[in-house]
């Protein structure tokens, strides 16, 4: 019999899909971790675990406890699911730009959900810092710190990385990924350049996002801005240090949206913002290198999380982001 222990033990072993239309297209074979198909929706389900059962191993949680974290959604989500299996509380603070969609779902799942003012990492009110300091004040309470727990990095080095591996049978060139905690792309790259140092690891960001510039540079330089949600960064994280990075590619927003409509229309594939972002960026990187390599990226979560917004004709002609027909 092969049966899983509840939500905890359905996370992760998600398929390797080929991307037909972009495969086609470049000559590559691009290839997506299907990560929407975790039980809690989104690849965060990996770090929510393994951030949990970190605290639990170190003695820091005890029942009936309270995990709170500063989120722009899906680790949020993953976090209540979780809780909710494993009878602790959560509570939950997000920036008031994130879409509503996950706001709701914070909240269906039991959730204690605090919104407030989107305000730059330096500020003492950025959501992240203010969760900090929540956790701090109550008692039986852990701050997960998604952004430089070591844990969510973990969680992809010990699972992610060498699922994708076994996937491809070692025949990989290329991952890339855009990174928000860093702890995605950071524990797959780490893995990867373990098992082959030429597996070429590649950072995707968005505009309003430091990265590009500092792998280009070594200094953060933010330039415009992007409506993907939950990646990009203004400074390094410590999921992000010490991590191999060979290059970075940059997908500008319309090129994002290009992209998820492709996904839906030709591959069949209902996406979140921040899959454009990766998957132009593997596109990118297979002109980059030429036909016959093998790119693979990850599929962070769904639409549906951002129906209102990215799948929403009205909204997207505001920004002046509508896909061609």
């Amino acid at each position: 019999m092969d049966i899983k222990d509840g939500f905890v033990g359905t996370v992760g072993n998600t398929p390797l899909i080929r991307l037909k239309s972009f495969s086609e297209q470049t000559g590559c074979e691009i290839l997506g971790k299907a990560e929407f198909l975790n039980p809690g929706g989104s690849v965060k389900d990996r770090a929510a675990q393994y951030i949990i059962k970190d605290a639990e191993e170190k003695g820091l949680l005890k029942p009936g406890g309270t995990v709170v974290e500063g989120t722009a959604g899906n680790t949020g989500i993953g976090l209540a699911h979780i809780c909710n299996a494993k009878g602790y509380k959560c509570l939950i603070i997000i920036p008031d730009t994130q879409s509503q969609e996950k706001i709701d779902l914070l909240r269906t799942l039991g959730a204690e959900v605090r919104t407030v003012p989107a305000v730059p990492y330096k500020d003492p009110n950025n959501y992240v810092k203010l969760s900090g300091r929540v956790a701090q004040e109550m008692d039986n309470a852990i701050w997960a710190n998604q952004f430089d727990n070591l844990a969510n990095r973990r969680a992809h080095y010990e699972t992610t990385g060498p699922e994708i591996w076994q996937q491809t049978d070692g025949k990989i060139d290329a991952w890339v990924s855009a990174t928000g905690t860093g702890g995605t792309y950071a524990g797959v790259a780490m893995f990867l350049k373990e098992k082959n140092p030429n597996v070429q690891c590649i950072v995707a960001d968005p505009m309003g996002s430091g990265l590009y510039s500092y792998v280009k540079t070594r200094e953060i330089k933010i330039e415009g801005n992007s409506i993907t949600e939950g990646i990009g960064n203004s400074r390094i994280t410590a999921n992000m240090e010490g991590v191999p990075i060979d290059d970075a590619i940059r997908v500008d927003d319309s090129e994002a949206i290009r992209v998820i409509y492709q996904l839906m229309y030709k591959d069949g594939l209902f996406m979140g913002g921040s899959v454009g972002i990766n998957v132009g960026a593997a596109v990118a990187l297979a002109k980059q290198m030429g036909p016959g390599h093998t790119i693979v990226t990850v599929l962070c979560d769904g639409g549906a999380r951002y129906q209102s917004r990215l799948y929403n004709l009205e909204w997207l002609s505001a920004k002046g982001l509508l896909p061609n027909p």
